[in-house]
């Protein structure tokens, strides 16, 4: 739970949402995690694609968590459908970020992991297999072409600007109000 929340808690909300509705609209389907069918899509990802172990550090845990590939967020777009998801330990879910404070793309985030934990040698066998994961079988992420890509873009910004603005407009309509006939 959020300690202090910002304008921008709730555009990166509305982003979230959005991503997962066009997710939706490629997958041709609902993907709620949380009940019913695509819980049990994630729990064959873990389970089955994964056999039970983090995508990056090939650990077996008890806990792993939902995991989006290409970033579920306004840095890089990221689609919440079944190919851009795997299973992730907690330390493994803490995405790093580069020297100019943004965040790694997952095979970069994989080499670091990998890098960290000694285990280099198993960097391009995990990365076949995220690939695999991705690219093939029945999970396969949208190919998305660059002006699909820019569309998203575009939406998601403009989504986040707007719902911003609506928050301050929102702030500034209680401000007048709340002076106007509260404050007498």
């Amino acid at each position: 739970m959020a300690v202090y929340n910002t304008s921008s808690d709730s555009a990166n909300t509305a982003i979230r949402a959005f991503l997962t509705k066009v997710g939706e609209y490629y997958w041709g389907k609902s993907f709620n995690t949380a009940s019913g069918s695509s819980k049990k899509i994630f729990e064959h990802i873990k389970n089955e694609v994964f056999q039970g172990r983090c995508a990056y550090c090939g650990k077996q845990a008890n806990k792993l968590q939902i995991e989006h590939l290409i970033m579920f967020n306004r840095s890089q777009y990221g689609l919440h459908h079944p190919g851009n998801i795997v299973p992730s330990c907690p330390p493994c879910n803490k995405r790093r970020k580069n020297s100019a404070k943004e965040y790694l793309d997952w095979e970069d985030h994989l080499e670091q992991v990998c890098r960290e934990n000694g285990d280099l040698d198993s960097f391009f066998e995990r990365k076949k297999k995220i690939k695999s994961h991705m690219h093939q079988g029945k999970y396969k992420y949208p190919d998305l072409n660059e002006a699909e890509q820019h569309a998203i873009r575009v939406i998601a910004n403009s989504l986040y600007d707007n719902i911003k603005m609506e928050n301050d407009k929102a702030l500034k309509m209680y401000q007048e109000l709340d002076s106007a006939f509260v404050k007498r």
